[in-house]
């Protein structure tokens, strides 16, 4: 019979402390898994285009936006850097992306046919942090958004987002804090988590939610 500890990375955080254990035990098995998901055969340039078109917009939104923009490549799932670079930026526009997004995306598209971006096997022989250096060099594109391109793409299994509100606000959920702590804080308390950091924001992540649904539940009653 399987638990949620069955795995090393539940049960190294598990023994961290007992609210790491608390939080695995309710949540369950993590379900990080990139090698199972669709996004694992997906290529970094088509994972950033995607972030991009996301950022800042709920996702019925985006998802509309970007369905608009993928109808004119009728041919292909998704299209290649060169059709990109080949679409009229007006059209692009008229699918709902905003001017900075259409740089963004062109960005991304011509940065990955100069190898800037590199392909997924390319990729696998870079490190976390070279990885970071050389992709937020291109417009639109921080580090969250790096990190989530390593963690849901790429399968890392030790990225630990500090800047993200979800994780910081997890950390505070399971620890009962007043208020979150500072990306630098987390950086330090996250240390104790290596090397299974990307699994631990998974679960922070449930927290959050939980913390969410817990307070909605409150003002029901």
């Amino acid at each position: 019979m399987s638990t949620a500890l069955d795995t090393p990375a539940a049960r190294h955080l598990a023994a961290c402390d007992p609210d790491w254990a608390t939080l695995i035990s309710l949540v369950g098995t993590c379900a990080l898994d990139a090698s199972t998901s669709e996004r694992s055969n997906r290529e970094p340039y088509e994972a950033l285009v995607r972030s991009i078109a996301y950022q800042q917009l709920h996702g019925k939104a985006a998802e509309t936006i970007l369905g608009r923009f993928l109808a004119r490549f009728p041919d292909t799932p998704f299209p290649a850097p060169a059709q990109v670079l080949a679409c009229d930026v007006a059209d692009m526009r008229a699918c709902g992306f905003s001017a900075s997004k259409v740089a963004a995306i062109r960005e991304i598209a011509d940065k990955t046919l100069v190898g800037v971006v590199p392909t997924r096997a390319e990729a696998t022989t870079l490190s976390d942090e070279e990885l970071i250096a050389r992709i937020t060099t291109l417009r639109g594109v921080g580090r969250w958004t790096v990190e989530m391109l390593l963690i849901f793409t790429l399968g890392r299994p030790d990225i630990w987002p500090v800047d993200d509100f979800g994780v910081r606000e997890g950390w505070r959920a399971i620890k009962g804090l007043p208020e979150q702590l500072k990306p630098r804080d987390m950086l330090i308390l996250g240390e104790a988590l290596r090397p299974y950091r990307s699994t631990a924001a998974w679960y922070l992540w449930r927290a959050a939610d939980l913390y969410k649904a817990h307070l909605r539940a409150q003002k029901a009653t």
